[in-house]
């Protein structure tokens, strides 16, 4: 295993790590690797990317599991929509150019994507965070039906706020960045 230039890992070091199929992200300086995805996270991370297409506004597009450069981290979202151009040559792309932030929840990711990547994506100025939860998972209330997602906003004081949670089998809009209607159930098989 490759070791950091420094005494912290950096978006730069992750150049010399194997492409071994894990996911390698940096969090605070911290080399995060976590396993492949099971195929019903991505199956909804496909749904979504395919759902959002037709209401992305023509300024932005939306990418999967891209890195996010923010400062010497490089935490990699499950999809992403930004603002264009794109540079299609570099190792990822600016926090400064990111409207949303998505995040869908496996075993292995949950503190981070609960904890960790909120307060990261918050610090950037990322104005949206979008996280799905797959599992069953402590919260979630009675009669409530997976995927469950919360979409956040960045509130004035640099925190995210809730601003909506929603249930499968229940659409609603999220309006911000654009308006955008879901039914999260219609994105698992």
């Amino acid at each position: 295993m490759p070791v950091p230039h420094s005494a912290e890992w950096t978006a730069a070091d992750l150049d010399q790590l194997p492409d071994d199929g894990l996911r390698y992200e940096v969090l605070n300086g911290q080399l995060v690797v976590n396993a492949a995805p099971k195929p019903k996270h991505q199956w909804l991370v496909q749904s979504l990317f395919l759902a959002l297409q037709s209401v992305v506004p023509a300024e932005m597009v939306t990418l999967l599991g891209i890195g996010v450069l923010i400062g010497s981290d490089e935490p990699i979202p499950d999809l992403v929509i930004v603002n264009r151009p794109i540079d299609m040559d570099s190792r990822g792309v600016p926090a400064a150019q990111v409207q949303v932030a998505v995040e869908v929840v496996s075993k292995s990711t949950t503190f981070p994507d609960r904890m960790v990547k909120p307060v990261i994506y918050a610090s950037a100025g990322i104005p949206h965070y979008w996280r799905f939860e797959i599992n069953p998972f402590k919260g979630q209330l009675p009669g409530e039906m997976l995927p469950v997602l919360f979409a956040y906003s960045l509130g004035t004081d640099g925190n995210y706020e809730q601003t909506h949670r929603i249930s499968a089998g229940r659409p609603a809009t999220v309006p911000a960045p654009f308006g955008f209607t879901i039914e999260t159930g219609s994105l698992l098989p």
